[in-house]
């Protein structure tokens, strides 16, 4: 079409796309790997993990992905290679088709000699730590049910294990949870009918995202443990400084300082725990939609992967969650309190300027009755040089008049003194508007 396009228009629907599901054959076993930076998402180093992924590639001569890639899929020697690249961590998944499960008692299940495709050293140089392992072995059901639950006494704790037969009965799923001896996660996949290997794929691929999903989420637990402990002494010392705000405050800047420092810490320790705790929620919201389309069905009264994390995964979300609450309850209260002080501060100030303006007025009150006695002294004064002058000048007039001239100085006084008052009245009201 004569339409351009938008420049990210195909980036985003091939996105879509990015993670298809494997394809897997029946019996097989699935070892999987996640691995983690010990940075944060913002500081992780993807160069790092796209260079362990080609090392293990070249040693068996497989094509390199491309550079923006974030998955991978091919054929490496007796085993597919699955490879994707999240968020904050890598996971490489090894396909093990058509691997045969003797039926015989010496059978291992979950034989550690599959962790043999990756090779110790390429382990060893790994940039990250492992977030968690798992090893999954899928393959036809017994046809008694009795014989499945036989078999998952034997590979399981029974106490943790959770069982569920999974899409309209397509396949039996089966895990305790638990770290075995050699340091990985158990499932079963059992398939009582004959299912698609597309089917089969997708089942593997949502147990490996539950157990991912699960440990990723769990992470935030530690870090809500580690800072409820410091949340405990600033509550103390915040609830004491709010406790005061309702006495006399001897001191009330110092008060404020403390306060505010108090919110600087709390809005610190929300700024250090919003990414882990906003993952930590978005993992759950995928670990429960993960489990949710399996459409799960009870099998013979044993827990379902969903009681199973409705009773040891979500007390640990509630923690998690229940901490954040607090964190930002505390930080908002501590900015309350603050502003609060500062209120009483104002209005204490208020009242102390109030005091100041009254005081003030006093002395300016007091002033004015100065100026006024200042003023009647300065009417007394002009008046005696406005006396004198008018002497000086009616003087010599005085002896022709036949007027003594105490008697003329007597005269002119009281005029004299009338004049210089309407004076200088005029002269203050004047400057009163």
């Amino acid at each position: 079409m004569p339409l351009e396009d938008h420049p990210l228009r195909y980036q985003l629907a091939n996105e879509l796309h990015a993670r298809p599901f494997p394809s897997l054959a029946a019996p097989g076993q699935a070892v999987f790997l996640a691995i983690k930076q010990p940075k944060d998402a913002a500081k992780r180093d993807r160069g790092l993990d796209r260079a362990h992924l080609l090392a293990l590639l070249d040693r068996f001569g497989a094509q390199h992905p491309s550079p923006e890639a974030t998955h991978y899929f091919a054929k490496l020697g007796r085993f597919h290679l699955k490879w994707e690249s999240h968020t904050e961590f890598v996971t490489y998944t090894a396909f093990l088709e058509n691997t045969a499960f003797p039926e015989n008692n010496g059978d291992r299940p979950f034989d550690p000699a599959a962790w043999e495709v990756f090779p110790d050293d390429w382990l060893s140089a790994a940039p990250g730590l492992r977030i968690t392992s798992a090893h999954i072995r899928y393959g036809a059901a017994p046809a008694d049910d009795a014989r499945i639950s036989d078999r998952l006494s034997e590979w399981f704790v029974p106490e943790s294990l959770a069982v569920s037969r999974v899409l309209d009965g397509s396949a039996i799923i089966a895990g305790d949870f638990r770290i075995d001896c050699a340091g990985h996660m158990r499932f079963a996949v059992f398939l009582p009918a004959p299912t698609g290997n597309r089917r089969i794929g997708r089942i593997v691929q949502r147990i490996c995202e539950i157990e991912t999903y699960k440990a990723m989420s769990m992470l935030g637990l530690p870090r809500a443990r580690n800072i409820s402990q410091r949340m405990g002494e600033v509550d103390v010392s915040l609830s004491t400084l709010i406790s005061d705000l309702t006495g006399d405050l001897a001191r009330p800047d110092e008060t404020l300082g403390e306060l505010l420092g108090a919110a600087a810490e709390l809005e610190q320790l929300q700024t250090e725990s919003a990414f882990r705790f906003g993952a930590t929620r978005a993992y759950e919201t995928l670990v429960n939609q993960r489990i949710e389309v399996l459409r799960e069905e009870r099998f013979k009264g044993r827990q379902t992967f969903g009681e199973f994390m409705m009773r040891r995964f979500d007390p640990a979300m509630r923690t998690v969650r229940a901490t954040e609450r607090r964190l930002h309850g505390m930080t908002d209260r501590a900015i309350r309190a603050g502003d609060l002080l500062r209120t009483r501060v104002d209005v204490d100030r208020s009242a102390q300027n109030q005091l100041l303006l009254e005081s003030m007025d006093r002395r300016a009150d007091l002033q004015l009755r100065l100026q006024k006695t200042v003023e009647g002294l300065s009417v007394v004064a002009v008046s005696y040089y406005g006396v004198s002058l008018a002497v000086y000048l009616l003087g010599p007039l005085a002896t022709p008049l036949g007027i003594d001239k105490t008697l003329l100085t007597a005269l002119i006084v009281l005029p004299t003194i009338g004049v210089v008052w309407l004076v200088m009245r005029s002269i203050r009201r004047s400057i009163e508007k």
